[in-house]
């Protein structure tokens, strides 16, 4: 497979890995409707670098996100980002803190996007779930880069399609060459052979109601577009007479395409139209099984423009509140339509003015789905003043002037949002509840998160930092739970591992790895009790 090569690649390779994992620290009072629920449930706002946060959540997420949409800098040359990933390398060094210039000014500006890219694109794919799939939006700036760093990083086999969006409703007439108002979406899965044959699993383009399935009766049987009863192929021809007088028969070089009894059923099922010249069927968009392969080329009745997504926040905010180039709800709403799956977890790693929030929200309340959304935003004057207002006002419910007239949009009791701000490491930070520290070592040892449930019991009566929790009850709940046969332990800083002590903790069959603040007990007769001895704190690096 042909490979992409470019300044800096080295250097970032492993970066992802070598990034520490950061705790996340809860900002009640930017929350909205905030329960005590442990991370991992329910949706999020993180504001922080979203390096930096996609390793953080991976203790609580990882294998779990169902869908990724990132709309990441196209790197035009005229927008504004800057590099800081903080990697050990003279060439990167120099980028830091820098911001990435146009083409004539600074040529590495593509070395400095890949490199950014890099990492956080292999931190995605730890936190999709093996059925999941990743959208990125771009344009004709990098889609050739990024199409090559996905093939590396997801693998070419895994490449579903390059969907083509017009951005822009008008034509500029400045343009030079040709008028570049369209951008990109490469779709990719985690792994597309869990997609198989089963085309009820698939990607499937079911969306274009207005244009495929304009018709409604409010019957409800749902939307429905008109089908002829003939086809080309052969099959004996008849003339046919409906029940209500009306009669048919193929026009010349067509043949019918049911049998007599099924027509007449048909008909009294009401599944035949005689509005227009002739009868047609009736095809009902819910009963597509098998559906229609997604067309590459959006139709922008479907998913709007850019000009759609300004409007949308120009009725939230008023005209002060426009961010450049919003991607419209009904763009990403189209996307989740696409994955047919109500109970997902969707996260945006590049949340800007919170648009992917807006449309699983919508989404949810338009279908009765439980979609959770986790939102990335690096800037604190956006993710405060921006990304988490709009999404508390369209959860709280808000005004829009259309037509003269004032509308309350969306709204709704149940939908709540946790904001989180990326803290310190795990070793830097001074308490630690006794529930996080158990789903970053959980993590550290298995790679997987720990049970909902799990986390959940032991945030009953927990402590605020693990160090200090003394109960009688650490020993019963010391175990975390297991992966493939080796189970995780537990315990304070001050706990010493010995024979009473082990005796004391509940049984797995199976290697034990237990965390604690020291071990009477040599490595021989530790390896002969199938226990690894992890201590703490040092083991927290």
């Amino acid at each position: 497979m042909p490979t992409l090569n470019w300044i800096g690649k080295e250097a970032v390779i492993n970066h992802h890995d070598e990034v520490p994992i950061h705790t996340l620290t809860l900002d009640r009072d930017r929350s909205l409707g905030y329960a005590n629920e442990p991370l991992g449930t329910g949706n999020l706002l993180v504001e922080g670098d979203n390096l930096t946060a996609l390793k953080a959540l991976l203790p609580y997420y990882a294998g779990k996100v169902k869908c990724i949409f990132i709309d990441p800098p196209y790197n035009t040359g005229n927008e504004s980002w800057i590099y800081n990933d903080n990697v050990n390398n003279p060439t990167i060094q120099k980028w830091l803190g820098k911001t990435v210039g146009s083409l004539t000014v600074d040529l590495s500006r593509h070395d400095k996007w890949l490199c950014m890219m890099y990492p956080r694109l292999c931190l995605l794919h730890q936190l999709l779930r093996e059925d999941g799939v990743i959208f990125i939006s771009i344009d004709d700036n990098e889609v050739h880069h990024l199409r090559m760093l996905m093939d590396e990083i997801f693998g070419e086999k895994n490449f579903f399609a390059i969907l083509t969006r017009r951005a822009m409703h008008t034509v500029r007439n400045s343009s030079k060459d040709f008028n570049h108002n369209a951008d990109y979406t490469l779709v990719y899965a985690k792994e597309k052979s869990w997609f198989g044959e089963d085309k009820s699993r698939y990607i499937r383009y079911i969306t274009d109601k207005s244009m495929k399935y304009p018709h409604d009766d409010n019957d409800g049987r749902g939307k429905y577009k008109l089908d002829p009863l003939s086809a080309r192929n052969y099959y004996t021809p008849y003339t046919f007479t409906f029940e209500n007088g009306v009669v048919w028969s193929p026009p010349s070089g067509r043949y019918p395409s049911y049998s007599q009894d099924t027509l007449r059923n048909m008909e009294r099922e009401g599944r035949i139209d005689f509005s227009g010249n002739e009868p047609r069927a009736k095809r009902y968009l819910s009963e597509v099984q098998e559906g229609q392969p997604p067309d590459v080329f959006l139709s922008p009745e479907i998913v709007g423009f850019n000009k759609d997504g300004t409007s949308e926040l120009r009725d939230i905010f008023g005209e002060g509140g426009v961010f450049p180039q919003p991607k419209p709800v009904k763009f990403i709403k189209f996307l989740l339509e696409l994955l047919r799956c109500k109970d997902a977890i969707i996260l945006d790693s590049f949340a800007g003015s919170g648009t992917t929030g807006h449309a699983v929200l919508a989404q949810n309340r338009e279908d009765g789905g439980n979609r959770q959304f986790i939102l990335v935003e690096l800037e604190s004057q956006i993710a405060q003043e921006i990304t988490a207002v709009r999404l508390q006002r369209v959860i709280e419910g808000y005004t829009s002037e259309q037509e003269g007239s004032l509308q309350r949009l969306f709204g709704s009791d149940k939908e709540t949002f946790a904001y989180y701000h990326v803290g310190e490491t795990f070793l830097e930070r001074q308490e630690i509840p006794f529930h996080e520290m158990a789903q970053y070592l959980f993590f550290k040892e298995t790679g997987s998160p720990i049970e909902t449930d799990t986390v959940r019991a032991l945030m009953e009566g927990d402590s605020p930092s693990y160090a200090t929790c003394t109960t009688p009850e650490r020993y019963q709940r010391a175990f975390l739970g297991s992966v493939e046969g080796v189970g995780v332990y537990l315990l304070n800083s001050d706990d010493v591992l010995n024979d009473k002590l082990i005796d004391r903790l509940p049984r797995h069959d199976g290697r034990r790895i237990i965390h604690c603040g020291g071990a009477q007990l040599s490595i021989g007769m530790l390896k002969d009790r199938g226990i690894t001895f992890r201590q703490m704190p040092y083991n927290l690096v």
